[in-house]
């Protein structure tokens, strides 16, 4: 089986009759880096590295497939039909109690139900965002924000990170320079805890700090959050919006916590921007998915979630544990990665010469996938980069998918070695010769 050709997506093409109707905002919507690569990643011969899929192999199946059964013989009537676009009250006093182990202290007034915090985003983007606009984001960010971004056309300017998340001088640094360009800087996008993707969490300290420059320079921060409960080292660090109530707007999701499928996340926000959001949600979907919603606070009344939470830590630990073990044991001198406290990643440095998109049909022949660090940049850097994932594997599996990278970044460099040139170059002499790799 050949790489999906989606992995390298052609541009707009006269193939496509409709090409000239399309909105001049669809030139901003691509493959992502991850969905490309699913259909080589899923096959069983390949350990896959790349997705964050979670685990909910633990869940309490059987006990939840029956309270499922209830929920729809007892209130199906009310589960099956159309709700409210803010989404259900019962749900959002849920979400609140959720939102309290990481100190946030809210009201389900100001909370708006989602498709997954996904759709959160985009919510929250169309809101703020018109063509031109300047979004921040760290560098480097979540593939699905910087699609999200692009395909509003908003102007993305990635912020340095350190290994406590933003640094905050480069973050006062950018909105001056940006401001003095007549830019209309929208808002800060950030991963604080265990961030998508390199497994980095900011320090208490460094929040109060991106805050400060935030009421400094007039700033508004999005947060997103979905892996804040998932730490494997200590008890989380309280949120953003813990610290600040009205420049933080505030994204969650049980896609991490409990499960995907149901597809409900959620948006804090201040009172007038609320009224905005459940406005746009109107537009989008009518209401969020009822079901779902009556389906997830049913888990929450009736099963002990934070047990389950518990659960996931210790299994996600064991995973992270393998992973890093394997990094050490396989890679070549000069690799370097992050050590995540939590969350399904790390963030792999290569050593120089290597790069990560060149090398990636070689890897998958050797079966084994990742995502170049290319995929997490709105300018093409991070060519040096990889995301790992742990989340899904076995830990066996982890361990032998870092065996068989470990082999490719050892050829990889006996190439450049041998004959003085970068796998850059490599890709471009392969490609001119050579079908892209067979892993059948």
């Amino acid at each position: 089986m050949n790489l999906p050709e989606s992995i390298n997506p052609r541009r707009d093409t006269r193939l496509d009759s409709y090409v000239d109707s399309y909105a001049q905002r669809t030139h901003g919507l691509t493959v992502s880096a991850v969905r490309a690569l699913f259909s080589v990643a899923n096959r069983p011969e390949v350990v896959s590295l790349a997705g964050g899929m979670p685990n909910i192999t633990d869940l309490p199946r059987a006990a939840l497939g029956a309270a499922m059964d209830r929920l729809i013989t007892e209130r199906g009537i009310q589960a099956m039909q159309y709700g409210s676009g803010q989404g259900e009250p019962f749900m959002r006093e849920h979400i609140v109690e959720v939102m309290a182990e990481e100190g946030i202290q809210a009201h389900p007034d100001d909370i708006v139900i989602t498709c997954g915090s996904q759709q959160a985003l985009d919510l929250v983007t169309r809101t703020f965002c018109d063509p031109g606009d300047v979004v921040l984001a760290e560098a480097p960010s979540y593939v699905g924000a910087i699609g999200t971004f692009r395909a509003y056309q908003v102007q993305i300017v990635q912020i340095a990170m350190d290994d406590q998340g933003i640094v905050p001088q480069a973050l006062r640094e950018a909105m001056i320079s940006l401001r003095a360009l007549g830019k209309r800087v929208k808002f800060l996008y950030t991963i604080p805890n265990f961030q998508n993707p390199t497994g980095v969490t900011q320090t208490l300290e460094r929040r109060r700090e991106i805050l400060a420059v935030a009421a400094e320079t007039g700033l508004l921060v999005v947060e997103d959050n979905p892996y804040g409960l998932l730490t494997l080292e200590e008890a989380p660090i309280p949120a953003l919006r813990s610290m600040e109530a009205e420049r933080v707007i505030y994204l969650g999701s049980f896609s991490k916590t409990f499960a995907p499928g149901f597809r409900v996340g959620w948006v804090l926000a201040p009172h007038g921007v609320r009224e905005k959001l459940t406005l746009a949600q109107e537009a989008a979907t009518l209401s969020p998915p009822v079901f779902s919603q009556f389906a997830i606070a049913t888990y929450l009344e009736q099963f002990d979630w934070r047990a389950q939470i518990d659960v996931f830590r210790e299994m996600y630990r064991t995973r992270r544990d393998a992973m890093l073990h394997g990094l050490a044991e396989h890679m070549p001198a000069e690799t370097t990665w992050t050590n995540p406290r939590g969350g399904f990643f790390v963030w792999v440095t290569l050593p120089e010469g290597l790069d990560s998109q060149a090398m990636l049909p070689r890897a998958v022949t050797a079966r084994v996938a990742y995502v170049p660090g290319t995929a997490f940049f709105a300018d093409g850097l991070g060519s040096r980069n990889m995301r790992l994932s742990y989340c899904f594997p076995t830990p066996e599996r982890i361990i032998e998918g870092t065996r068989r990278l470990g082999e490719v970044l050892h050829s990889e460099r006996e190439l450049n070695e041998t004959f003085g040139i970068g796998t850059t170059a490599m890709r471009y002499l392969d490609s001119s010769s050579s079908p892209a790799p067979d892993i059948s």
